[in-house]
């Protein structure tokens, strides 16, 4: 099996702790392509940087069908161009909202998802509410850290443990989302960390869920519906 997984930016900034953290996800054998996008932003923090990334992304998305992959991962939790991908290819594509947010809600009743930065909120709310999940999505909270300035270390650890905790005990959340693919590798502690103040918070990590979710649907032989994503229509477009 080859998963591609196009980061929506333009850097290189993360390009190899997202092919580590990927591939520690991804099962014995499944071959892992990591690229970048060529246009776009550095990072996607509003909606005007996911519209400028979208045109990159459907690029990527194309150019990984092309090229034999089975299924792609478009590394941002705001899901930028993933509606618009499964139109033009015939693979599955996910990004980091959808699995991650059904895998959390398979583990509780209410999820509470922890983001980057305030100006985040109103695109998740607005993914929220698109996938009729209001009632069921507690809070979502940020950390005030921009996605460049994530990075290793306990800064971010302690601010995600501080939302957390105190979404888990305004009984907003049994199960905490991470509302960034760049919060890599913090899932682990941050479950640990609640456990030891409380009662079990499951915390679901978007990449995994996503690599995950796409290598079972690979196995199912199944990909996206052409009721639903219908291809579009031959007609002259300059991109």
């Amino acid at each position: 099996m080859k998963l591609t997984v196009v980061l929506p930016v333009i850097t290189d900034t993360f390009t190899e702790e997202v092919r580590k953290e990927v591939a520690a996800w991804a099962s014995p054998g499944t071959e892992i392509d990591v690229r970048r996008i060529a246009r776009g932003t550095d990072s996607i923090e509003s909606e005007y940087d996911e519209a400028l990334a979208g045109p990159g992304i459907l690029d990527a998305v194309r150019e990984a069908a092309e090229d034999g992959a089975d299924a792609v991962f478009v590394s941002c939790f705001a899901d930028p161009a993933v509606r618009a991908a499964r139109e033009i290819v015939d693979i599955p594509v996910v990004g980091g909202f959808e699995p991650a947010v059904l895998t959390a809600l398979s583990l509780g009743e209410r999820a509470g998802v922890i983001t980057v930065l305030p100006n985040v909120l109103p695109m998740l709310h607005g993914l929220v509410r698109r996938h009729g999940l209001t009632e069921r999505i507690g809070s979502i909270r940020s950390v005030d850290i921009p996605v460049l300035d994530l990075g290793p270390g306990e800064r971010l650890l302690d601010a995600l443990t501080a939302q957390a905790r105190a979404a888990v005990d305004a009984g907003e959340a049994d199960v905490i989302v991470l509302g960034c693919t760049g919060m890599l590798g913090v899932s682990s502690a941050l479950q640990e960390r609640l456990a030891q103040g409380g009662p079990f918070v499951p915390v679901v990590d978007p990449t995994g869920a996503a690599i995950m979710s796409l290598e079972s649907l690979v196995r199912l032989g199944v990909r996206p519906s052409r009721v639903s994503y219908l291809p579009p229509r031959a007609k002259e477009r300059v991109g």
